[in-house]
């Protein structure tokens, strides 16, 4: 089978637009957590999210006529895909070999929600004619295949919070057994919406703390939901020898993937975490994981009573008590909240950089242990070490768990 680098990287996030500032903010513990100011919030159950800031789409190449057309989630995944495509400055010169894998959990619920808003006050004879385009699923996938004339294989992933990871798996299937020479992958979101605060809220699954900055803490014990996060994650995924051949910069190889499901709830994850650890253990297996590894797990780590919990027995059933003591392990949520279908696109970004620097970023508002999450996640501030091996995590609704591995990689001269 073909080998799969990263080779490109773009982000939209609450705590940065582009790479080098979302790194530097990710690396620094900077919280990107705070008071909700894009909606009104006065009769909302949640008053704080991680929402992006600052965002123009003319920055990145969106003209205007576009983004009257199409939700703000897939103008967060057109700007990100703008900017890994420009990072890899890849040339493909066979349409028919650069695919588009980019999903998203809830799609365009502004649209959804303003669309609905005209039936009700002035008839559905005003409906927008754009509404379906604009709203369904895979239209951050279609937009970007449109932009990039990508036209392989196009395959938009909507698996909830596991979706950016099972996007960019999937591409990594694709490329290993030769459907396409590159493939866009990643997830977008943008669900910060009364309707969808409500539903999350009422759901038990939103913290309502009302201090931002100690909302989303990760394996602490007084840690009681997550925060919601909107952006978008990018990678540009290439066969090794195409982009060793054009002297590409490589971030990283993609040496596994896997994924299962709890069959368990319609929210909450299986207690014991054996079927999330499968899919560690499948991605971990395929990525020739061994005891001399040094590992790095981007956790999921929401926040929530039962996934930090349940993901920390999962990870001991993966690798064993003892190596996962000796693991890194921290969550970016802490961070940036949770963006659901951009979750793990974000995270594989945040999981690259973390790989290629030799810095893992920190897990902050973790001042309580709890003593069921009793591993190294991390705390506080960012440490120096030489991982060998990562792990990125993503465990959703419905019971999907996806796991990403990667490694370190020096470009070899191609024979």
């Amino acid at each position: 089978m073909k080998r799969v680098v990263i080779t490109g990287m773009g982000v939209i996030s609450p705590i940065g637009n582009n790479i080098d500032t979302f790194w530097n903010n990710l690396k620094n513990g900077v919280c990107g957590i705070d008071f909700i100011k894009s909606i009104p919030t006065e009769n909302l159950p949640v008053k704080i999210a991680a929402e992006v800031k600052d965002f123009n789409p003319a920055d990145f190449g969106i003209d205007s006529s576009t983004v009257r057309r199409t939700d703000l989630f897939a103008q967060y995944a057109l700007a990100a895909a703008n900017q890994a495509m420009e990072d890899s400055k890849l040339k493909i010169e066979n349409p028919e070999r650069l695919g588009v894998y980019i999903g998203t959990g809830v799609g365009g619920i502004k649209t959804f929600v303003k669309e609905t808003e005209k039936v009700i006050t002035e008839g559905v004879q005003w409906v927008s004619p754009l509404f379906v385009p604009m709203m369904i699923a895979n239209m951050a996938g279609g937009n970007v295949a449109i932009a990039h004339n990508a036209q392989g294989p196009c395959l938009p992933v909507v698996t909830a919070c596991a979706t950016g990871t099972n996007a960019i798996g999937e591409a990594y299937r694709a490329i290993q057994y030769g459907y396409a020479d590159a493939i866009i992958a990643g997830g977008a979101e943008a669900a910060i919406e009364p309707v969808t605060i409500g539903g999350f809220a009422n759901s038990k699954a939103l913290t309502k703390n009302e201090d931002p900055k100690n909302a989303s803490i990760p394996f602490d014990k007084n840690r009681n939901g997550f925060v919601l996060g909107e952006g978008a994650g990018v990678v540009i995924l290439e066969e090794y020898e195409h982009a060793v051949k054009r002297n590409a910069k490589i971030y990283a190889e993609i040496t596994g993937y896997g994924h299962t499901c709890d069959a368990h709830h319609l929210t909450a994850p299986k207690p014991d975490g054996s079927c999330a650890s499968r899919a560690m253990k499948t991605a971990l297996a395929e990525a020739g994981y061994n005891d001399n590894d040094l590992l790095y797990v981007n956790a999921h780590g929401t926040s929530t009573p039962l996934n930090d919990k349940s993901e920390t027995l999962a990870i001991k059933l993966a690798v064993g008590e003892e190596q996962a003591r000796k693991a890194y392990i921290s969550s970016n949520k802490s961070m940036f909240g949770h963006m659901l279908g951009a979750a793990g696109a974000v995270e594989l970004v945040a999981t690259a950089l973390t790989i290629d620097n030799g810095i893992v970023p920190p897990t902050i508002g973790l001042t309580e242990a709890d003593p069921d999450c009793d591993l190294n996640y991390v705390p506080g501030k960012a440490v120096k070490a030489d991982i060998t091996i990562a792990l990125s995590n993503s465990l959703g609704f419905g019971g999907h768990n996806a796991s990403l591995t990667i490694r370190k990689l020096k470009i070899e001269k191609s024979k």
